[in-house]
């Protein structure tokens, strides 16, 4: 008995980070936005520090490591690395097709074989608010596959326009109507704070206009919020996220107040659009980017911007090092939330390498290194 009362106790102690944080995050959600702010409903600022935790999109449609590891013990390790969110992204096929996943892609999840797509999906999430984090499901791509590559059927959330040519079919309404399937289960966890509408929108040769997108991305929003009015709506820009210059004339505006969050994505390849990537840029000219793109939403006080993606490998290239060094000090200036690309270590369909990761290969042992050192300066707060 004395022994039963110890490990409790032990247990007690191990859990009560976790619990207290579930506590104060549910207790003050849902969330609005006010400015350049999210706040929650005692009026706190809500910083998203987040990380991306990727599979669901790709040619397994399953969120990877569940044949290594209990869900749970994943995202109480991203919680004890000191993120307070994750992007999950998924694909339309998964919706599409809801295939039952292999019981070997689930070794680690034993209650779970046997189960759709849509359902493993739905229970990660479930996993992580339990945990404590926020979730933001982000629609990632139309076809399972890895993102993002130059095929048309792709860069936008809808491809019926392109005929027969593409293997999985889209349109606009079909698209938001698998949003309505992935979230009408989510309605009432209130530590799911909203939906990342579309990844990367972009087309052929910068052809993508901010009008066009905008418009689509108000009405799958309009649809989401006849579900839970409290829900966020992440906006991203177009030329691969990059470019929110737009919003400047053409706002988007829903008809529940205060619910839109932009997101823009900045990687080390990014700044094409100018012929010089920011591998290249002098800090001065990566910042003047960042703020003709979208940082003026933030200095401005007009909305929230969020970099859903960001990140470099473990072992950095001098562009790679040079684009995240001036990345992190932009950050720091702008004090923007961010989703860092990734937490997995190795890549669905040929298993490769993630160098982009933080874990490595059995899901638990994290590769701390001066990618996480930066993301501390930037705000993340690790459990000890």
């Amino acid at each position: 008995m004395r022994l039963l009362l110890i490990l409790s106790a032990l247990l007690g102690c191990i859990l009560a980070p976790f619990a207290l944080f579930n506590l104060f995050f549910r207790d003050g959600f849902p969330v609005v936005t006010n400015g350049r702010e999210i706040l929650d409903a005692r009026n706190r600022s809500v910083h998203l520090k987040s990380v991306n935790w990727y599979g669901a999109s790709d040619v397994k449609f399953v969120v990877a490591g569940l044949a290594t590891r209990h869900r749970d013990d994943i995202a109480k390790t991203i919680r004890r690395m000191g993120f307070n969110s994750v992007r999950l992204p998924y694909s339309d096929e998964l919706v599409y097709t809801n295939p039952p996943i292999p019981a070997d892609e689930l070794a680690a999840n034993q209650d779970l074989i046997g189960h759709s797509a849509l359902d493993v999906y739905t229970s990660v999430i479930n996993s992580l608010t339990d945990a404590g984090l926020l979730v933001i499901p982000n629609n990632h791509i139309t076809q399972a596959t890895w993102c993002c590559g130059a095929n048309l059927c792709d860069t936008a959330w809808s491809n019926d326009w392109l005929g027969p040519i593409c293997r999985v079919k889209q349109t606009e309404k079909t698209w938001i109507e698998n949003w309505r399937k992935v979230m009408e289960p989510l309605a009432h966890n209130s530590l799911v704070i909203g939906a990342d509408l579309r990844n990367e929108v972009r087309g052929p040769w910068g052809t993508m206009h901010w009008s066009r997108w905008a418009t689509a991305a108000e009405k799958a929003a309009e649809a989401l919020l006849d579900i839970n009015p409290e829900w966020l709506m992440f906006i991203e820009g177009i030329s691969s996220a990059n470019d929110l210059e737009g919003v400047r004339k053409r706002p988007v505006t829903l008809s529940v107040p205060e619910r839109v969050v932009y997101s823009a994505h900045v990687y080390c390849w990014s700044g094409w659009g100018a012929l010089q990537p920011y591998a290249r840029r002098t800090y001065q000219s990566f910042a003047k980017d960042m703020r003709k793109n979208w940082a003026y939403l933030l200095e401005s006080d007009i909305a929230p911007v969020w970099v859903g993606e960001m990140g470099t490998a473990d072992w950095p290239s001098k562009g790679d090092l040079n684009y995240w060094q001036h990345l992190v000090q932009f950050l720091d200036e702008v004090d923007s939330g961010w989703a860092y690309w990734a937490l997995n270590p190795r890549k669905p369909a040929a298993n490769d390498w993630e160098s982009y990761g933080l874990v490595n290969d059995d899901w638990e042992t994290v590769r701390w290194d001066f990618r996480l050192d930066d993301m501390v300066s930037l705000g993340l707060r690790p459990l000890r």
